[in-house]
């Protein structure tokens, strides 16, 4: 059950929140600020790269590393390929998973591998089958682990993970219930927060390799515009004037079908529905538009449309359970264009009885601001969403 009272109870919500996930989502801007200071210290802004390298290949635990992927992909355009080298294993845990690099993997290529907990002996190996390849390796994991060990041997930079002291770093799968209740449940690799001290370091790498355009302003200004999303989404901003908690109030009890126009809104809309389903125990299905209109265009003629039952007026609200239904969250980098599918992707929705939630990156922002913007709103959505619906 969602307890849409709690959203306006910021006691309450400090009360349910045991994991201090609202804290990591708040504190998304200083872990910017440490997370790129922890990287000069560690020595990137030294680097004298050769070039750009061939391609740039991404590995981690859990999904932290595709959203890495997915964020270095839209920031990189078409400058350089991004890669996500996906593990193999009977299990998620830190023992069972192995990583492979492609075959045509050599010294051309950089290797990423961002860690929240270090303790991947996979993540060991796959160093070792970087190093025989000429392969260059940058890992971010915390200072003193045995994946930082590693990365030493094998002649790699290693950047220190930014973490807070209340922060429990976990491995393995997560489900909503199992974080905010159920202990039977596994538990959550990486909350709100510390994706962006996974991030960081990679981003400053990429700007000195030429990868993608980050700077120390525009880092600074990540940073900025991190702290204000924090500002207008805390636990004290009532739902009427909260964006995140508007967001979650509407999507509580429903399907939620994440539409994405431009490639950081896809990268944001894949880790939107990843923490759905991890944090709030909410599935959704994200597409890039236009593709959407035609991979939901049944889903939305079917059972889930708002429209689809007529009796559900007379359905008795105490004694009958509410039918589940979609609702449309629309991600846009920018005003529509003449040539945009998003009016069009309105107008199913709409014509499918479906409702649509919208958001929408502050006009003049730069790329890093608009990805900062998607995923803070998103993040301390699920937030919310997971803590007013606990037991």
């Amino acid at each position: 059950m969602f307890d849409e009272s709690l959203l306006d109870n910021p006691d309450g919500l400090s009360r349910a929140d045991l994991h201090g996930l609202l804290r990591g989502a708040a504190e998304s801007g200083a872990r910017v600020r440490t997370a790129a200071r922890n990287a000069a210290e560690a020595g990137v802004g030294a680097l004298q790269p050769d070039g750009r390298p061939r391609t740039v290949l991404v590995a981690g635990p859990g999904p932290a590393a595709g959203s890495t992927a997915d964020l270095l992909t839209a920031l990189a355009g078409d400058t350089c390929p991004v890669t996500l080298v996906r593990p193999a294993g009977v299990a998620p845990a830190p023992g069972a998973l192995r990583w492979t690099l492609p075959g045509w993997t050599g010294p051309l290529d950089l290797l990423l591998v961002a860690s929240p907990d270090g303790t991947e002996p996979g993540l060991a190996l796959l160093l070792e089958q970087a190093y025989r390849r000429g392969c260059s390796v940058v890992t971010v994991a915390p200072a003193g682990s045995p994946l930082a060990d590693a990365t030493a041997q094998v002649r790699g930079l290693v950047v220190p993970l930014t973490s807070t002291p209340y922060e429990t770093t976990m491995a393995g799968g997560e489900s909503a219930a199992g974080m905010l209740g159920d202990a039977s449940d596994s538990v959550l690799p990486t909350g709100p927060g510390t994706l962006w001290s996974l991030v960081t370091p990679l981003l400053v790498l990429g700007d000195r390799v030429g990868l993608l355009d980050a700077p120390p302003a525009a880092i600074e200004a990540l940073a900025d515009r991190l702290d204000h999303i924090a500002q207008r989404c805390g636990p004290a901003i009532a739902t009427y004037s909260n964006p995140a908690k508007t967001l979650a109030a509407e999507l509580a009890g429903t399907v939620p079908l994440i539409w994405t126009e431009g490639d950081l809104a896809v990268a944001a809309g894949r880790r939107f529905a990843t923490v759905l389903a991890a944090l709030a125990g909410l599935p959704a299905l994200d597409a890039e538009l236009p593709e959407a209109l035609t991979a939901h265009g049944t889903l939305l003629a079917g059972a889930f449309a708002a429209g689809a039952d007529p009796e559900d007026f007379f359905r008795d609200r105490v004694e009958e359970p509410e039918a589940l239904h979609a609702r449309v969250v629309l991600l846009r980098e920018r005003e529509p264009a003449v040539t945009s599918p998003a009016p069009a992707a309105r107008e199913l929705a709409l014509h499918r009885d479906t409702p649509v939630s919208e958001l929408e990156a502050t006009e003049g922002s730069s790329p890093l601001e608009i990805a900062a913007e998607f995923l803070a709103i998103t993040d301390f959505a699920a937030v919310y969403l997971a803590l007013a619906s606990s037991p």
